[in-house]
């Protein structure tokens, strides 16, 4: 429990609207009350308060008697306050602990008032200042009660909170989802199930691991910690293209680039309450006898650079952009699978200060707009990935054509998790989930509206009038986890490959786009004439010079994905042509110059690295095998 303790001269309220779908009910007159000369107790029942509610009661009376003691008050206004936590416990039992404490201080023989609990209210308050004016204090249950028992208990209270699952159509129909007809929306269904059942351990390797092995792009790195990656020259720069690509259309997109620190105070006050709750999923390191944890997000260091910036209305919305190489989490090892789960990882993280719902809910449509277009530059299209939005009842009432839009938006059915209450930081989220081929899903794309960050880390703006408000965040990864795209490209890869098809790398992220293959060693320097051209045109190629058979060089470049293979012999050289190979059907000759325009008519937008390999295959080492 959290409690704001205020000596005050008064306080009085008004009932305005109801903050609960199901509130305390309360007559007229409740609905208006003041108290004067009155200790006023602002109190946030909390999850971890459920363990022992009888202790709690107990403890806070007894921390409420005692301040009443010191600062001589007969009155006590005992005001219910969700804002002072972010970990807020069921309202049913809130509502019960509450009035034990009303009733318990009145056994005490104090004048005791109580507002409504589940209202929207106003208030006004004259505090006295002086030095014990203003206390906080913390109630924890469980002086037997280790830290790592409360988290197992909180942790569990989360994986119990109710989710209703629909399916919405775009036409804005809602249906539950154990009524909706998934006929043709089959990958949707895959979905569905796993979110509900919420199976998240691999029984066995994912496609994609074979192929980024066999491909020489990423490897298990013995040395490290599980979920710690090697990366070879040709995934690195598959990576380096992802990272330049997803930052260049952020700030496109009007976001500032910063960076920040990869590690924080374990007791930095604003961050105890998010370190304390998962303490297994942390890396903690030491620095001397202060203890230091590694960051999982950019949240972190903007929410602290913004809290120290002066920020106006006419900044808004303030976009701010950060690619975190690395973030850390300790996954648990049974999750950790190829590129999909890792315990480091590279985290396009934004993050917008919106001065208001409406700028927050137009802000939350663009950046929806800009995942879509971010993933369809990397070769996935709505139709290779399934829609999840969440957010509370109250939140899809009031809302509910903004909603719908986001499924218009999209062109299909979505899947949707709805809350009685809210129970996390975000009054609504949606993320862009891969469905692989062991039917397990993945968050790309996300973007949530936070209501509580700006308060605890005490980020403001001042408004039109001068006055000093909380705004609203965004969070926004419009690609996901740069490693998640990769291991989503390559699952779809192995998905076409089972059907028969040539997989492949869009073109631009191929780590070689054009292989040159001299049917003889008499037409090898002709052979680099075409590659010195191509490599002048910002193209990655490379030529086979080794001993082996023509037929097995064009197997070998298959093998390797290369999306374009050139033969040239005494033919080509004597016309200064090229005979060009397509990965994606189709074989012709033609000048050079029509070969560079065509490509670069498809890579053009995108970002560019140079070949990540040496000129000729013959001095290149495996690295595997």
């Amino acid at each position: 429990m959290r409690m704001l303790l205020i000596h005050s001269d008064y306080l009085e309220y008004e009932v305005r609207d109801k903050a609960l779908k199901n509130p305390e009910p309360v007559s007229d007159e409740q609905k208006k009350g003041r108290l004067d000369e009155v200790l006023a107790v602002f109190m946030s029942v909390e999850k971890v308060d459920e363990i022992n509610p009888e202790e709690v009661v107990e403890k806070a009376i007894t921390e409420i008697e005692d301040v009443a003691k010191q600062v001589k008050v007969e009155r006590i206004f005992v005001y219910p306050f969700a804002h002072l936590s972010s970990e807020l416990g069921r309202p049913e039992v809130a509502l019960e602990i509450l009035k034990k404490i009303e009733e318990g201080l009145k056994e005490r023989g104090y004048e005791v008032k109580r507002s409504p609990f589940g209202y929207y209210k106003a208030f006004k308050l004259s505090c006295k200042g002086h030095p014990l004016a203003e206390l906080s204090r913390t109630i924890v249950p469980g002086e037997g009660v280790s830290k790592e028992e409360r988290n197992i208990a909180l942790e569990k209270e989360e994986k119990e909170l109710v989710s209703y699952w629909y399916i919405l159509t775009p036409e804005g129909e809602l249906i539950e989802a154990e009524k909706f007809d998934f006929t043709g929306h089959e990958n949707l269904k895959k979905f569905v199930n796993y979110e509900i059942h919420k199976n998240r351990i691999a029984d066995r390797e994912p496609p994609h691991v074979r192929l980024m092995l066999e491909q020489e792009l990423v490897d298990y790195e013995p040395g490290s910690d599980a979920g710690n990656l090697r990366y070879y020259p040709k995934g690195r720069l598959i990576k380096g293209l992802l990272e330049q690509y997803v930052t260049e259309k952020v700030v496109e997109y009007g976001a500032m680039e910063v960076e920040t620190p990869i590690m924080y105070d374990f007791e930095h006050p604003a961050l105890e309450k998010y370190l304390n709750r998962f303490p297994a999923r942390q890396y903690i390191v030491k620095s001397g006898d202060k203890k230091f944890f590694l960051r999982f997000a950019a949240c972190f260091g903007q929410f602290l650079i913004k809290k120290d910036a002066t920020i106006s209305y006419r900044h808004l919305p303030l976009r701010m952009y950060e690619l975190t190489r690395y973030s850390f989490r300790r996954e648990k090892s049974g999750e950790l699978s190829g590129l999909r789960r890792l315990r480091a990882f590279t985290m396009p993280d934004m993050h917008t200060v919106a001065k208001d719902i409406k700028q927050a809910m137009d802000e939350f449509k663009k950046q929806y707009k800009l995942s879509m277009e971010v993933l369809r530059g990397v070769g996935l299209t709505p139709e290779d990935y399934e829609v999840a939005i969440r957010f509370t009842r109250n939140f899809w009432e009031e809302n509910r054509d903004f909603i719908v839009e986001l499924a218009k938006i999209i062109g299909k059915p979505v899947l949707i998790e709805m809350w009685d209450q809210r129970f996390f930081y975000f009054i609504l989220k949606f993320e862009f989930n891969f469905v692989d081929n062991l039917d397990k899903a993945a968050a790309l794309s996300t973007v949530q509206i936070d209501v509580e960050n700006a308060e605890r880390f005490g980020i403001t703006y001042y408004d039109e009038e001068g006055k000093e408000k909380y705004p609203f965040i965004l969070h926004c990864s419009p690609s996901g986890a740069i490693e998640r795209v990769m291991y989503a490209i390559l699952e779809k890869q192995a998905k076409l490959q089972a059907q028969g098809k040539k997989p492949m790398f869009p073109l631009w992220l191929s780590p070689i786009q054009v292989r040159v293959i001299p049917v003889s060693e008499d037409v090898l320097d002709y052979a680099l004439y075409v590659a010195g051209k191509l490599e002048g045109a910002k193209i990655r190629v490379d030529v086979d010079d080794t001993g082996d058979r023509l037929n097995k060089k064009i197997r070998k470049a298959e093998k390797e994905w290369v999306p374009y293979i050139i033969v040239v012999g005494k033919n080509e050289k004597e016309q200064n042509t090229v005979t060009v190979r397509r990965r994606s059907g189709g074989q012709s000759e033609m000048q050079l110059e029509d070969l560079i325009k065509e490509i670069r008519s498809q890579t053009e937008g995108f970002p560019y690295k140079p070949r990540p390999l040496p000129l000729l295959l013959s001095k290149r080492p495996r690295f595997r095998g």
